[in-house]
Protein backbone atom coordinates (compact mmCIF):
# COMPACT_ATOMS: atom_id res chain seq x y z
CA UNK A 1 0.00 0.00 0.00
CA UNK A 2 1.75 3.28 -1.07
CA UNK A 3 0.92 5.76 1.67
CA UNK A 4 2.62 9.56 2.76
CA UNK A 5 6.04 9.54 4.12
CA UNK A 6 8.14 12.09 5.90
CA UNK A 7 11.79 12.12 4.10
CA UNK A 8 14.64 12.20 6.66
CA UNK A 9 17.95 13.65 5.93
CA UNK A 10 21.01 10.85 6.20
CA UNK A 11 21.88 11.46 9.77
CA UNK A 12 17.55 10.83 10.40
CA UNK A 13 16.46 14.35 10.92
CA UNK A 14 13.08 15.87 9.77
CA UNK A 15 13.61 17.71 6.53
CA UNK A 16 9.79 18.82 6.36
CA UNK A 17 9.65 16.89 2.93
CA UNK A 18 6.86 13.83 2.56
CA UNK A 19 6.59 11.67 -0.12
CA UNK A 20 4.86 8.65 -1.32
CA UNK A 21 6.26 5.28 -0.16
CA UNK A 22 6.64 3.97 -3.87
CA UNK A 23 8.77 7.49 -4.40
CA UNK A 24 11.00 7.29 -1.44
CA UNK A 25 11.52 3.39 -2.69
CA UNK A 26 12.78 4.51 -5.96
CA UNK A 27 15.11 7.06 -5.62
CA UNK A 28 16.61 6.09 -1.92
CA UNK A 29 14.83 8.79 0.10
CA UNK A 30 15.83 7.90 3.37
CA UNK A 31 12.24 7.75 5.91
CA UNK A 32 11.09 6.50 9.31
CA UNK A 33 9.98 3.03 9.94
CA UNK A 34 8.97 1.15 13.30
CA UNK A 35 10.31 -2.01 14.85
CA UNK A 36 8.99 -4.13 17.68
CA UNK A 37 10.09 -7.20 19.38
CA UNK A 38 8.36 -9.23 21.55
CA UNK A 39 9.32 -11.10 23.83
CA UNK A 40 8.54 -13.60 26.41
CA UNK A 41 8.70 -14.49 30.36
CA UNK A 42 9.47 -17.71 29.08
CA UNK A 43 12.49 -16.62 27.19
CA UNK A 44 11.19 -16.77 23.55
CA UNK A 45 10.95 -14.04 21.05
CA UNK A 46 8.38 -13.31 17.96
CA UNK A 47 9.30 -13.94 14.48
CA UNK A 48 7.45 -13.30 11.69
CA UNK A 49 7.82 -15.02 8.31
CA UNK A 50 7.61 -12.17 5.87
CA UNK A 51 4.57 -12.66 3.54
CA UNK A 52 4.95 -15.01 0.28
CA UNK A 53 4.18 -11.60 -2.03
CA UNK A 54 6.37 -9.40 -0.26
CA UNK A 55 8.34 -6.60 -2.45
CA UNK A 56 12.02 -7.34 -0.49
CA UNK A 57 12.72 -10.75 1.60
CA UNK A 58 9.46 -13.07 1.15
CA UNK A 59 9.07 -15.67 3.42
CA UNK A 60 12.42 -14.93 5.65
CA UNK A 61 11.82 -14.11 9.34
CA UNK A 62 11.73 -11.01 11.08
CA UNK A 63 11.16 -8.93 13.62
CA UNK A 64 7.68 -9.27 15.34
CA UNK A 65 6.34 -6.26 13.88
CA UNK A 66 7.40 -3.86 11.60
CA UNK A 67 5.93 -0.49 9.69
CA UNK A 68 6.13 2.69 7.98
CA UNK A 69 5.63 5.81 9.89
CA UNK A 70 2.97 7.93 8.37
CA UNK A 71 4.06 11.59 7.42
CA UNK A 72 2.97 13.81 10.51
CA UNK A 73 2.53 10.30 12.75
CA UNK A 74 4.04 9.79 16.23
CA UNK A 75 6.53 7.34 16.53
CA UNK A 76 5.03 5.45 19.37
CA UNK A 77 1.30 5.55 17.69
CA UNK A 78 2.60 4.04 14.46
CA UNK A 79 4.03 1.35 16.51
CA UNK A 80 0.77 0.53 18.36
CA UNK A 81 -0.69 0.89 14.97
CA UNK A 82 1.54 -1.85 13.51
CA UNK A 83 0.99 -4.16 16.33
CA UNK A 84 -2.84 -4.44 15.75
CA UNK A 85 -3.00 -4.25 12.03
CA UNK A 86 0.38 -7.15 12.06
CA UNK A 87 -0.95 -9.38 14.62
CA UNK A 88 -4.15 -8.21 16.82
CA UNK A 89 -3.34 -6.91 19.62
CA UNK A 90 -3.84 -3.51 21.09
CA UNK A 91 -0.99 -2.52 23.83
CA UNK A 92 -0.53 0.73 25.56
CA UNK A 93 2.18 3.47 24.38
CA UNK A 94 3.71 2.75 28.21
CA UNK A 95 4.31 -1.17 27.46
CA UNK A 96 6.73 -0.53 24.72
CA UNK A 97 10.69 0.31 25.69
CA UNK A 98 12.54 2.07 23.08
CA UNK A 99 15.90 0.87 22.65
CA UNK A 100 17.36 2.99 19.70
CA UNK A 101 17.31 3.68 16.11
CA UNK A 102 19.04 2.19 13.73
CA UNK A 103 19.64 3.08 10.27
CA UNK A 104 19.64 1.07 7.43
CA UNK A 105 20.81 0.97 3.75
CA UNK A 106 19.85 -1.93 1.70
CA UNK A 107 20.45 -1.38 -2.52
CA UNK A 108 17.48 -4.86 -4.07
CA UNK A 109 17.88 -6.42 -7.03
CA UNK A 110 13.94 -5.28 -7.90
CA UNK A 111 15.95 -1.60 -7.98
CA UNK A 112 14.17 -0.74 -4.41
CA UNK A 113 16.06 1.27 -2.13
CA UNK A 114 15.19 0.86 1.01
CA UNK A 115 16.83 3.57 3.26
CA UNK A 116 15.57 3.85 6.42
CA UNK A 117 15.61 4.16 10.11
CA UNK A 118 14.12 2.18 12.08
CA UNK A 119 12.90 2.97 15.76
CA UNK A 120 13.04 0.08 17.38
CA UNK A 121 11.29 -1.18 20.45
CA UNK A 122 11.00 -4.41 22.86
CA UNK A 123 7.86 -4.79 24.14
CA UNK A 124 6.35 -7.83 26.59
CA UNK A 125 3.89 -10.62 24.67
CA UNK A 126 1.50 -11.39 27.05
CA UNK A 127 -0.95 -13.33 25.61
CA UNK A 128 -0.29 -16.72 24.13
CA UNK A 129 0.42 -17.52 20.63
CA UNK A 130 -2.77 -18.49 19.39
CA UNK A 131 -4.53 -15.14 20.71
CA UNK A 132 -2.23 -13.57 17.39
CA UNK A 133 -4.48 -12.71 14.14
CA UNK A 134 -1.99 -12.32 11.43
CA UNK A 135 -2.66 -9.89 8.85
CA UNK A 136 -2.26 -12.05 6.03
CA UNK A 137 -1.52 -9.38 3.22
CA UNK A 138 2.01 -9.02 5.26
CA UNK A 139 2.57 -11.85 7.75
CA UNK A 140 2.94 -15.69 6.07
CA UNK A 141 3.76 -17.21 9.95
CA UNK A 142 4.24 -16.40 13.99
CA UNK A 143 6.44 -18.48 15.95
CA UNK A 144 7.50 -18.18 19.20
CA UNK A 145 11.76 -18.62 19.25
CA UNK A 146 13.64 -19.46 22.58
CA UNK A 147 16.00 -16.92 22.71
CA UNK A 148 19.02 -19.25 23.26
CA UNK A 149 17.54 -20.69 19.57
CA UNK A 150 17.30 -17.80 17.91
CA UNK A 151 21.12 -16.32 18.77
CA UNK A 152 22.42 -19.69 17.77
CA UNK A 153 20.37 -19.23 14.24
CA UNK A 154 21.91 -15.87 14.05
CA UNK A 155 25.56 -17.49 14.54
CA UNK A 156 25.44 -20.21 11.99
CA UNK A 157 25.87 -19.68 8.29
CA UNK A 158 22.73 -21.79 6.55
CA UNK A 159 20.61 -20.97 8.90
CA UNK A 160 20.98 -17.10 9.31
CA UNK A 161 20.00 -17.07 5.40
CA UNK A 162 16.33 -17.40 6.95
CA UNK A 163 16.44 -14.21 8.62
CA UNK A 164 16.13 -10.44 7.02
CA UNK A 165 19.77 -9.23 6.24
CA UNK A 166 19.93 -6.93 9.61
CA UNK A 167 23.10 -5.57 10.77
CA UNK A 168 25.30 -7.99 13.51
CA UNK A 169 24.93 -4.56 15.57
CA UNK A 170 20.91 -4.77 15.45
CA UNK A 171 20.74 -7.81 16.09
CA UNK A 172 23.39 -7.13 19.57
CA UNK A 173 21.31 -4.57 20.81
CA UNK A 174 18.15 -6.70 20.41
CA UNK A 175 19.02 -9.72 22.05
CA UNK A 176 20.66 -7.50 24.74
CA UNK A 177 17.98 -5.29 25.45
CA UNK A 178 15.57 -8.70 25.92
CA UNK A 179 18.29 -10.33 28.16
CA UNK A 180 18.39 -7.49 30.24
CA UNK A 181 14.83 -7.61 30.66
CA UNK A 182 14.90 -11.20 31.51
CA UNK A 183 17.55 -12.22 33.38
Amino acid sequence: MDELLDILDSNGNYIEKTAMKSEAHAKGMFHPTTHIWFYTKNKEVLLQQRGKNKAIFPLLWDVSVAGHIGAGESIELSAMREIEEEIGIAISKNELQKIGVFKSMHKHTNGLLDYEFHHTYICELKVSLNELVKQKSEVEALRLTPLSTFITQLQNSETVMKYVPHSREYYKTIIEAINKKLF
